[in-house]
């Protein structure tokens, strides 16, 4: 990982919301984002070019100047370090099996009991669950719905069509559940319908990354996955991890054993 990511995402959690602004552009659009001017960097973040500079000041550059030439440097010695490898390196699976085996086991470890337990109650109590995801994170969604709808009734993915998420969004309240996977890039489609379901009072289970999805600040339940799930290909598997936590930790506070019973009947009558 480029050491100015990486920095990024250490300091991340410790600023204050206007510089985590503009932490997440220049992370969601790295190392681009970075190369215009101090002004258009803060406009994209929605702060002023005064709070974008406290930032680089707290990560010890002399001024913005200062951090876009560290950007640049670092990028043409990424791209040396690309080709070298390129050049001279065979695929190391076993190092990547490792990494993901890593990378998973702190996926799971970033979700505390307590998390379980407030997730766990609110899928098993709620009238209805609603699950969103964006690109890729919605196969998670659509996991969590499948196996939900097996233990509860009432678990339905949120459709794709603005008609028909207005038509969801009509019979949303107070009792029920969104569940909204958001990962960088972080979705817009996702955050619209989120946004519109917390203002008729549903409640929201977020699963998101270390950066933080801009709809944080709304989720009754914040699931932050480590900055390794942040990855091309572990993403997902971090994800359907996570999921099968919470699924099993509703399925204690549920009686499912009937229904079970009468799915895997329909089934064979249906085959």
């Amino acid at each position: 990982m480029d050491a100015i990511v990486s920095r990024l995402g250490e300091v991340y959690a410790e600023l204050p919301r206007g510089e985590r602004a503009i932490v997440r552009v220049l992370l969601d659009d790295y190392p681009f984002a970075a190369l215009g001017s101090l002004r258009a960097l803060a406009d994209r973040a929605g702060v002023s070019p005064p709070t974008a500079s406290r930032l680089f000041d707290r990560l010890g550059y002399d001024g913005f100047a200062a951090f876009q030439s560290a950007v640049r440097a670092e990028a043409r010695e990424h791209d040396r370090s690309r080709l070298h490898e390129f050049v001279t390196r065979t695929p190391d699976t076993h190092r990547a099996a490792e990494d993901l085996r890593s990378g998973l086991d702190g996926a799971l470890d970033a979700v505390t009991e307590p998390q379980l337990t407030a997730v766990a109650e609110l899928l098993a109590e709620a009238r209805g669950v609603w699950a969103v995801g964006g690109p890729l994170s919605e196969l998670a969604a659509e996991y969590l719905v499948r196996q939900l709808a097996s233990l509860r009734p009432g678990a339905r993915r949120v459709p794709e069509s603005a008609s028909e998420r207005a038509r969801a969004l009509l019979d949303l309240g107070a009792s029920d559940v969104v569940v909204a996977y958001d990962f960088r890039r972080y979705s817009t489609r996702t955050a619209t319908f989120v946004e519109a379901a917390r203002a008729r009072n549903a409640r929201l289970v977020l699963v998101t990354d270390a950066w933080e999805s801009p709809l944080a600040a709304h989720a009754d339940v914040l699931i932050r996955l480590p900055r390794e799930a942040a990855g091309p290909i572990a993403p997902l598997t971090h994800e359907i991890a996570v999921t099968e936590l919470v699924l099993v930790a509703t399925a204690a506070r549920l009686s499912p054993a009937a229904r079970l019973a009468e799915l895997e009947q329909l089934t064979q009558v249906l085959r």
